[in-house]
């Protein structure tokens, strides 16, 4: 049941029965067969626990489940579509940038600050983007969004990457994520997230960056 790109902006998935999606309000453009979508406040199988870094990570639309038996159109806002797979390792993607993701997957929130030290608990407040990132852990197909689309950076212990925050759209592999910046506090007043910080990833892994520093 895994995501099949239509085109640049728009992926189709087939629902079984006995199986299920999780998607983001509003991203079904279109489907066939019996399916059915609910409201999930739990957030996937990651339960409780998930629910709770969700309200703290501000999200309080809840996700939406996805059900039956037919075939379903996910996009949103126009933006560029991007599927991931994952062979039981973990993708830590940025919320407002998760379209869709196969019911196989456990979700958790992982708090940036806890790699990035007192800089990473900055981040939010500068970059305009949230201090929390969702975590998809398993085997499965997600699919993410991004403005202006996507490309990927591999991450290799000789060569880590540098990403402006705003541009970040999730990663995956054995990386650790440190927030640093470049200009003294003085310099900082008024400068842009890609002028003042920049998350390093380090390790072994890939990076997802978006073509574009506009937040959806």
């Amino acid at each position: 049941m895994a995501f099949e790109e239509v085109n640049s902006k728009m992926v189709r998935a087939t629902v079984t029965p006995g199986q299920r999606l999780f998607s983001q309000r509003g991203a079904m453009l279109a489907y066939q067969g019996d399916v059915s979508f609910t409201p999930n406040l739990t957030g996937g199988r990651g339960g409780v626990m998930s629910m709770i870094g969700r309200r703290v990570a501000n999200e309080d639309t809840p996700l939406m489940t996805v059900e039956g038996s037919g075939t379903v159109f996910f996009g949103h806002g126009g933006h560029h579509v991007q599927v991931v797979h994952l062979s039981g390792d973990t993708l830590y993607v940025e919320a407002d940038r998760l379209l869709a993701f196969e019911g196989s997957l456990e979700q958790g929130t992982m708090f940036l600050g806890s790699q990035g030290g007192v800089m990473g608990m900055v981040r939010g407040q500068v970059s305009g983007q949230g201090l929390f990132t969702t975590t998809l852990r398993g085997h499965g197909a997600v699919a993410v969004m991004a403005h202006g689309g996507v490309f990927e950076v591999p991450i290799t212990p000789q060569r880590p990457v540098h990403v402006d925050p705003q541009a970040y759209v999730a990663h995956h592999g054995d990386v650790r994520n440190r927030l640093s910046t470049a200009l003294g506090w003085r310099d900082m007043v008024g400068r842009g997230s890609g002028e003042a910080f920049q998350l390093e990833l380090s390790g072994s892994g890939t990076v997802y960056v978006q073509a574009s520093e506009e937040k959806l």
